[in-house]
């Protein structure tokens, strides 16, 4: 917003041009990605639109902005089941209505905030993944683009995709104090993922309302297969360690799992071990993994047709969707090995 003598006023494209130090026109091909200019003045003038909370407006944007029939998706990371998945899902989607897709991959990055604001002037709308950018730069960029939120909470401004957590992560956390386990630990950091910090919360819940004789601290480590060694050698060290692990994802507990039994713990008979997502390997290791299994092609393919709508006309904001987990029940539990299978189990 600009100020003048009779108060405040939108910011327009001329107060844009005028702070960052470049003619309208320049400013043009800059929001709406066409024609060259340096990266110096691109980043000046995506500045002054952020300080001066510009929004085009919307008449003249349809006129004077070109589709680019592409779709911009910004992840943390690319490695692992997760995201294989999720993008073959999106991928699937994009592809049948005829659009590309430009990937930016923050978790390397100095400055993913400028990456992604670069990116918005390539596309015609973006999919912010987990926490790639903070919740107030989506909002600033969900008055000027297209916004769909995947895997995060909503804001407003911006559609949102997402998959059920609390309360199937409540529901593995009683199925384990139901197998008599009474020293439980959260495997994960909670702040690193607005998904995780659900799940976690779903843990403690149930925790809260049970007699669990003790319940750790979150394990905060990265939610990845490299984090399993770590956990495994503090679980070890600690005589008066867990007899269950919760794990963010399924990554932390096969990975966990196995550096556990190379130190000669068995599961599930010395301690429980479940985890999220349901990926391939987790029903065919030794013992089977329990875990939720998370709709992530459908959440891939969601996303891209919520941006889709978003993109080609729809005239608001519709409410969040957030698809159904399932619990899946196999052995690393403490259920029978005969028990394993890929069949969900329903919670009530």
């Amino acid at each position: 917003m600009t100020t003048d003598g009779q108060g405040t006023r939108p910011a327009t494209i001329y107060s844009v041009a005028q702070l960052a130090g470049v003619s309208i026109a320049t400013v043009s091909r800059v929001l709406q990605g066409t024609g060259a200019t340096s990266p110096q003045i691109r980043a000046n003038v995506l500045q002054a639109v952020e300080d001066l909370d510009y929004v085009p407006r919307r008449s003249a944007r349809s006129l004077a902005v070109q589709r680019h029939d592409a779709q911009g998706l910004v992840v943390h990371d690319l490695t692992g089941p997760y995201y294989s998945e999720l993008l073959m899902g999106y991928e699937s989607a994009a592809a049948q209505f005829g659009q590309s897709v430009i990937i930016v991959v923050t978790g390397q990055r100095e400055d993913p905030t400028r990456a992604v604001r670069e990116l918005s002037g390539r596309v015609d709308g973006l999919v912010l993944a987990n926490s790639t950018i903070p919740d107030d730069e989506a909002r600033s960029l969900g008055r000027r683009t297209p916004v769909v939120l995947l895997a995060r909470p909503s804001l407003a401004g911006c559609d949102a995709v997402s998959a059920e957590n609390v309360q199937n992560a409540r529901a593995l956390t009683e199925h384990l104090l139901a197998h008599g386990r009474r020293r439980l630990f959260f495997v994960g950091d909670p702040d690193g993922s607005p998904d995780v910090l659900e799940r976690y919360q779903g843990f403690t819940e149930a925790l809260s309302t049970s007699d669990a004789s003790a319940v750790g601290p979150a394990i905060r480590v990265d939610f990845d297969e490299r984090s399993g060694a770590e956990v495994a050698a503090q679980v070890v060290s600690d005589m008066n360690g867990p007899d269950a692990l919760v794990c963010a994802n399924d990554e932390l507990a096969l990975s966990t799992m196995k550096a556990l039994q190379r130190s000669g713990v068995k599961v599930p008979d010395d301690i429980a071990i479940v985890g999220w997502d349901d990926v391939m390997t987790a029903r065919y290791v030794s013992p089977g993994l329990t875990t939720v299994r998370q709709p992530l092609f459908e959440l891939g393919r969601l996303a891209a047709t919520r941006l889709h709508e978003r993109t080609t006309g729809a005239p608001t904001v519709p409410e969040p969707r957030i698809l159904p987990t399932e619990l899946v029940l196999r052995s690393s539990c403490g259920c029978p090995e005969e028990d394993d299978c890929d069949a969900p189990w329903a919670s009530s």
